[in-house]
């Protein structure tokens, strides 16, 4: 069943919107853009960070049960759950199942349960697809290499099947990498700008040592990502996979380059060899976002100029002492 576009329901109340997963990088930019669009925004996490903006519960969805996250949601009687649950790379494949693959099982148990039909927005991984040649196609079967890449393919399978059954309205977004405001300090372009801020508040020069930049990847802004997000879950797109990127394969050496430019920070970069048999965990991905465009009306509006030069700057605010930084969640690597 597809719903029709997402409005303020008859009794004058805003719609109201779950975000599970709501306090990390995207998942706090997806509630931030569905709060800008007039909702009643809910995070479930397991802890807030400081200053959220937006009503939260605590809630280990490792650790709970399917009916009282049913009780949850028909209390909420959201328009649109977004399953924004992520995960840290370097975990062992029974952690990383327990970390991405279970919780999305918990959600649609917990929807089965439940009274209340809203939209389940799934948020999947590039990664899912393994090390392509060429963009993705969500018609050709995934072979994910990574851990990470297989946990995120088995929630996405659970979640196309109980839509196919009828028994959630759902659909999957896979996401390439997401840059911007509130990237992770454990990040590529995050350690890049730990090593950058402190120079660029003494005036002097900077050197960056990093395992080497052989990647080419698919990014996007993490703002334009959510925009997506809130597309998705008013538009008829119930059981499809669509993918959400730019459509180009940017080499990460060019994006570090690109941050020590907008930094202004003059810089040494210097690429240490890996070890024997070392490769960057993912060397290649993109995207078609032509689908995603058709079915959602969304393009990436920002480019990646914007991206990094908005996540430096609230970096520097950060490293300054000024303020919280946008959309911040604990200090791990997320993935994609």
């Amino acid at each position: 069943m597809d719903r029709p576009a997402l409005g303020r329901p008859m009794t004058g109340d805003p719609p109201r919107a779950v975000v599970l997963g709501g306090t990390g990088f995207v998942g706090a930019h997806v509630a931030d853009t569905f709060a800008d669009a007039g909702h009643d925004v809910l995070t479930v996490a397991r802890r807030a960070p400081a200053g959220h903006r937006h009503r939260f519960t605590a809630l280990d969805l490792g650790g709970t049960d399917p009916g009282t996250l049913a009780r949850l949601l028909d209390a909420e009687d959201p328009v649109a759950v977004v399953d924004a649950i992520g995960s840290s790379w370097g975990l062992d494949p029974a952690r990383m199942a327990e970390r991405c693959t279970r919780p999305s099982a918990l959600l649609l148990d917990a929807l089965r349960r439940a009274t209340c039909r809203p939209r389940l927005v799934h948020l999947g991984s590039v990664l899912e697809y393994g090390q392509p040649v060429e963009p993705a196609d969500p018609r050709r079967t995934p072979a994910p290499d990574t851990a990470y890449g297989r946990a995120k393919l088995a929630a996405t399978r659970a979640v196309l099947a109980a839509a196919d059954a009828g028994d959630v309205d759902a659909v999957v977004l896979r996401l390439v990498n997401a840059l911007g405001p509130g990237l992770p300090a454990t990040s590529l372009l995050g350690r890049v700008a730990a090593a950058l801020a402190p120079a660029a508040r003494a005036g002097v020069a900077a050197r960056v040592t990093l395992a080497p930049l052989e990647a080419r990847r698919d990014f996007v802004d993490v703002r334009d990502a959510a925009e997506a997000v809130l597309a998705a879950a008013g538009r008829p797109v119930t059981g499809r996979v669509l993918d959400v990127g730019r459509g180009e394969a940017v080499p990460v050496r060019a994006l570090v380059r690109l941050l020590v430019e907008v930094s202004g920070v003059q810089a040494t970069v210097v690429e240490r060899a890996g070890p024997a048999g070392w490769r960057a965990e993912t060397r290649w991905s993109c995207v078609d976002p032509a689908p995603a465009a058709a079915a959602l009306g969304w393009r990436p509006r920002r480019d990646l100029r914007r991206a990094v030069t908005d996540f430096w700057h609230d970096e520097l605010r950060r490293y300054s002492g000024e303020g919280e930084p946008a959309a911040v969640g604990p200090p791990r690597q997320r993935a994609p």
